[in-house]
């Protein structure tokens, strides 16, 4: 056990199949003990997601409704305005969200008065106090330079998926360009947010590449979300069978095992999972979740405020309370 209680890089494959394939039990309970060696265990972070600019995306992602190609009756939208956004914000924060992430359905970012719209909201959103995180596509190192000049606290890049599976989900971007996007990030002094996708149809060893390549990364990603497939009708990928809870409680564990001083986030997928299935991703190292006043995660389902409330008031979970720069965020009052 004290092995797994260090921050390591070294991470051989065949160490990661050792943890990925123990019995759920035995893992769940490592899990749980880094997880308690380097966090709050009754903490979770509450995050909100917003889609700025929705639809019309030029990219071929076998899992995405806002894909251009794919006809999935999602609206397209247009770039938000900045007032709009901060509004959205505000109100997010009074309702608990520590952090407040911006997506645009884009596949990289141009220098343009798009861009400059987004550098003006991540500066309102970041005059709230919140942790503002942004996933926009690719970035070159400029941009990444002005999004953290603007105050952009995160920037989230997921891999999706290991190497060697990439090619079947998405032609239209390569891996390297992902860990390009993630080492201009870095670069910037902006915190990382990168996990992938499970019930793509990849094998456990896809899972296991993947959590190697982020677990290998000079510096951890501060965040990696763990998504189970939304399956979106008109999509490649529509007819997957759900994704079972005790393969994303495996992925959990195994991610908070490799990557201890991470956020793990339930992301993508809760809204076909129980309050028990919920409550044994937080056992294995959960703790952070979006939550939502549409009850949607970009353009698929996601639990409301009101069921999260009742799920934290049910385990004794309390929203982190985020601390940066000396400034002490609102508490998400799940009990009223």
């Amino acid at each position: 056990m004290s092995s797994i209680l260090n921050i390591r890089h070294d991470w051989s494959i065949e160490e990661i199949q050792g943890i990925y394939h123990t019995p759920l039990l035995e893992l769940v309970y490592q899990a749980a003990t880094v997880h308690r060696n380097f966090h709050n265990s009754l903490e979770v972070q509450v995050c909100t997601l917003l889609s700025v600019k929705t639809g019309g995306c030029p990219e071929d992602c076998s899992y995405c409704g806002q894909a251009a190609r794919y006809h999935t009756g999602i609206k397209v939208k247009s770039l938000m305005s900045r007032d709009e956004v901060i509004q959205i914000a505000t109100r997010a924060k009074e309702a608990g969200s520590s952090r407040f992430c911006m997506a645009a359905a884009w596949r990289e970012v141009r220098d343009n008065r798009d861009f400059d719209t987004i550098l003006d909201m991540v500066t309102g959103v970041n005059e709230l106090g919140m942790e503002v995180c942004c996933t926009l596509g690719m970035l070159t190192e400029s941009q990444a330079q002005k999004l953290q000049q603007a105050g952009l606290y995160a920037y989230n890049h997921n891999l999706d998926t290991s190497r060697e599976k990439y090619e079947e989900i998405i032609s239209t971007r390569t891996y390297d360009d992902r860990l390009n996007t993630i080492n201009h990030v870095r670069k910037a002094g902006i915190s990382v947010c990168s996990g992938g996708i499970i019930g793509l149809g990849e094998t456990h060893e896809d899972r296991i590449r993947m959590l190697h390549t982020l677990s290998t990364l000079p510096v951890h990603p501060e965040s990696v979300p763990v998504n189970a497939l939304a399956r979106v009708k008109g999509t490649p990928l529509e007819n997957m069978p759900k994704t079972d809870a005790w393969e994303m409680i495996r992925m959990i564990a195994t991610a908070r095992i490799l990557m201890p001083a991470s956020i793990v986030r339930l992301s993508a997928g809760r809204a076909e999972m129980s309050g028990e299935e919920q409550s044994w991703c937080f056992m294995a190292g959960a703790n952070s979740i979006f939550t939502s006043e549409s009850e949607e995660l970009l353009v698929t389902p996601n639990p409301g405020i009101s069921q999260d409330r009742e799920l934290f008031s049910l385990l004794g979970l309390k929203p982190m309370q985020r601390i940066n720069n000396l400034e002490k965020e609102a508490v998400y009052d799940l009990n009223k």
